[in-house]
């Protein structure tokens, strides 16, 4: 097969009709020194296994990117990862980093929040806004978004067990702008299996769990169609000690098991696919993890395409946020860490990635100062606009050493899989305690090398200096968590209760049908059954999740 014919079928049938929509940056890219940029770059001559293993962005199977002219058409989404207190602190904040010149929301919720409970139920004591936003109702959503068009900024947020609540909670102030559901875009992460695996924000068991997912997909491939309606995510994966090969196998082992639970659920696999999205961490080794996001894309596509049977090649892309990794902060020299970070994005950036976060320098410390959020939405920028990588797709695509780490990357992850599938899949593999090992196998080695100085991390075991930390860091107001409870009395004072509890009564009776839930919790919280209540009344008929009991 010729490498030159099929790049210019590729121009012919790919690239030129997308740039008929959407005009590429400028009209011609070119180095400081005048040096002209093409779009790709290709060995030449006869090489079928170059086509079937890289082949051309925007095709499959996506090695190169799932977009034909990537950033030479728009740059990655600049989402910067925010939330602390109360929502009117949290929408300031978003407030300026839109004015900063970010371009889209994601929003950090409170432990509380997280977890389904309300700011003033006794659990949430000493927590509330800590960690996040508290949202315990509609009202608070409507602050969080106040000023922030719905159809014009996409809204990821970080949240899971209660997913779905707060999707329909958005839903319900983009109501009250006059943005109709078709018009929404963002994410909800409703990735509950890494909690099982990483991270422990679970509510309840997994069979209700994963109803509640499959709930959204239908329910979004429908009425939503611009929202990504999970966020599959390997970052707490990665923070919680795996390697770069267990982030990739991990990841899209619990991305089979959503698909197949969805299937079985009776979805097409075509119409809900393509709302799927990933969530990945961008770590220290820098070659690694370009090569990591490269072999995702392309398992996923082949997944999808063989494994699954989908014909759209929509279904087959696989599209990702990327975080820089917090495990990599140092509480020691933190300026350090705004060395890594930026390391770390041009990493995720050479990999392909379609919206990106990074940490800022004080968050070994404490929640970001407005300073530092400043300095970490700067790299981004720094990195798109003056460093010129966003001129090329997939730069560094056809390096030896790349291409070497990608195809073994795939293997060693597709070994994984294979070992998942031969236990009975993604929850049986949780159940027994296997991915949960695998993790802390790993993570304790590194943790033997970083002792040993086999590995170094530059003012920790390495380069140590005495000094005497003068980074402000942000404080919490105490008053937070009283504030909270005031304004969920007054709303408890002010709503129709009698109609509260028809509404809760039928959402229990909902919860024990088949029936799909995302109208009724939409419902819900238009007549200001919060957050707690709404998680309550699904624990009266699903129980909660303990480790080790209920898998």
């Amino acid at each position: 097969m010729n490498i030159e014919e099929e790049k210019q079928r590729w121009q012919e049938e790919t690239v030129d009709p997308v740039l008929q929509r959407f005009p590429e940056r400028e009209k011609q890219f070119e180095t400081s020194s005048g040096i002209v940029v093409d779009r790709l770059y290709t060995p030449g001559g006869e090489d079928a296994a170059y086509i079937e293993q890289s082949g051309f962005p925007g095709e499959y199977p996506f090695t190169r990117g799932v977009q034909p002219t990537m950033y030479r058409g728009r740059f990655w989404t600049m989402r910067q990862y925010a939330g602390f207190g109360t929502a009117v602190e949290s929408n300031a904040r978003y407030k300026f980093l839109l004015s900063q010149g970010q371009t889209g929301l994601s929003v950090a919720f409170d432990l509380p929040t997280q977890i389904g409970y309300d700011a003033d139920d006794p659990l949430a004591a000493g927590e509330v806004g800590k960690v996040g936003v508290s949202i315990p109702s509609l009202d608070d959503m409507a602050l969080l978004l106040d000023g922030i068009p719905l159809d014009k900024v996409s809204i990821s947020m970080t949240i899971n067990a209660p997913a779905a609540i707060l999707l329909a909670m958005v839903i319900a102030v983009g109501k009250r702008q006059g943005v109709p559901m078709d018009s929404l875009r963002g994410t909800v992460q409703n990735d509950i299996l890494k909690e099982y695996i990483a991270r422990g924000t679970y509510i309840f068991p997994p069979q209700p769990s994963m109803r509640l997912i499959t709930d959204v997909f239908d329910f979004c491939s429908r009425e939503v169609p611009r929202w990504n309606t999970i966020s599959i995510s390997g970052y707490h994966i990665r923070e919680a000690g795996s390697t770069a090969a267990q982030e990739i196998a991990f990841t899209l082992a619990d991305g089979i098991t959503y698909v197949q639970a969805a299937m079985d659920a009776g979805l097409d696999i075509d119409r809900f696919a393509r709302q799927l999205s990933f969530f990945f961490n961008a770590h220290n080794n820098f070659l690694e993890e370009i090569a990591k996001f490269r072999a995702a894309r392309r398992m996923w596509a082949r997944i999808m395409r063989q494994r699954f049977g989908a014909k759209d090649p929509r279904s087959w892309k696989l599209r990702f946020h990327t975080q820089t990794a917090g495990s990599t902060l140092t509480a020691q020299q933190p300026d350090n860490n705004v060395v890594r970070v930026a390391l770390q994005a041009l990493a995720a950036v050479l990999g392909g990635t379609q919206s990106l976060h990074t940490n800022s320098r004080d968050e070994a410390l404490s929640l970001p100062t407005a300073e530092a959020a400043q300095i970490a939405l700067r790299t981004q920028q720094i990195i798109a606009y003056e460093s010129g990588v966003g001129d090329v797709v997939d730069a560094l695509g056809g390096s030896h050493y790349l291409e070497t780490l990608t195809d073994e990357l795939e293997k060693r992850a597709f070994a994984y899989i294979q070992t998942i599938d031969e236990m009975g899949g993604m929850l049986a593999a949780i159940e027994n305690g296997y991915v949960q090992r695998e993790i802390q196998e790993a993570a304790y080695q590194a943790q033997r090398d970083l002792e040993t100085e086999q590995s170094i991390t530059v003012g920790v075991n390495r380069f140590i200096a005495e000094e005497e930390l003068h980074i402000p860091t942000m404080k919490l107001d105490p008053a937070i968590e009283a504030d909270q409870r005031r304004r969920l009395f007054e709303l408890r004072a002010r709503r129709d209760n009698q109609k509260v509890a028809e509404l809760r009564a039928n959402l229990e009776t909902a919860a024990a049908s088949d029936e799909n839930l995302m109208p009724i919790f939409i419902q819900c919280v238009e007549n200001d059954v919060t957050l707690g209540e709404i998680c309550h009344s699904l624990r009266q008929i699903w129980g909660e999740y303990r480790p080790g009991y209920d898998l």
